[in-house]
């Protein structure tokens, strides 16, 4: 168990590492700007520099200061586990951002808007891979999202489209076009790395049902169904459980699952809607 929190530990410092390396060698000196509270934490920094006058801004620390009051509420709403691994990977990609230079490496915006795209893709796509976020926008939209039951990415998407649209309105049209096509490729990158669906089905055929659904409700907000169910060739009884998760549990359940019964078969579905309880504790 030891093993894979220090691995999942590394991922998220290496992702913070490639969210650092987007930014400072390719979207910051073209104004061009990431999704989320990064692109949110570069824009604040454009302001205080180009047009009130102070110069020296760090992104990094405007990214840190607004993630303060977000991973407060994160630890109470969301889960501790899910928030500390958040605050990690912020923490780390406000180091990198302070150490390593800003540099143009191209003149040419496409180039820099393709590949910042790309790294930042990475970066946030392993993260979540291992069950942890890069914080900000990620754990504000899980709260909005459980306290309205609306999926999580209309929360992305009204920040993300106040991004482009005041890039737009500061510097020129042509920014907030660039903008958009960093956030088209990086979530076609974070597709590829992982799964962006909101809300997922899992299907587990197990013959420890009782025992996997107690460490399910040990860990996770969720509801089970429990079906009877026989292996075609083996004739032995089995069970299998369906539940709906968010993209975020998906690490979670894994581990979960391996832990208690590592013959389980388990498939995981897109869910493109649900209707009814979500939570086990919804009323």
């Amino acid at each position: 168990m030891f093993s894979f929190e220090l691995k999942r530990i590394l991922v998220v410092v290496l992702g913070a590492a490639f969210n650092a390396l987007s930014l400072n060698l390719f979207l910051i000196e073209a104004n061009v700007y990431a999704s989320g509270f990064t692109g949110v934490a570069q824009l604040l920094t454009s302001i205080f520099q180009d047009f009130l006058g102070i110069p020296g801004v760090s992104t990094g620390l405007i990214l840190f200061l607004l993630n303060i009051p977000v991973a407060i509420l994160g630890w109470y709403k969301v889960g501790k586990g899910f928030t500390v691994y958040s605050v990690i990977s912020v923490g780390f990609t406000t180091f990198f951002l302070e150490v390593i230079p800003v540099l143009q490496l191209s003149g040419d915006i496409i180039l820099n808007a393709v590949f910042g795209g790309v790294l930042g893709g990475v970066g946030v796509g392993m993260t979540l891979k291992w069950g942890a976020s890069t914080g900000g926008l990620d754990i504000v939209a899980m709260i909005l999202s459980r306290m309205k039951d609306r999926p999580i990415g209309i929360y992305f998407l009204i920040i993300n489209s106040a991004i482009i649209a005041i890039a737009g309105l500061l510097y020129s049209p042509e920014n907030a076009l660039y903008t958009l096509l960093t956030l088209y490729v990086t979530t076609r990158v974070i597709d590829a790395v992982h799964t962006r669906h909101e809300k997922l089905t899992a299907m587990i055929i197990t013959t420890k049902a009782a025992d996997l659904e107690k460490a399910i409700h040990a860990k996770m907000v969720r509801g089970i169904t429990t079906l009877p169910a026989k292996g075609a060739f083996t004739q032995q009884d089995k069970n299998m459980l369906v539940m709906v998760i968010t993209r975020y549990e998906l690490y979670d359940l894994q581990h979960i699952i391996s832990d208690v019964d590592a013959q389980a078969f388990t498939n995981i579905v897109q869910t493109t809607g649900i209707f009814g309880f979500f939570r086990k504790d919804d009323k």
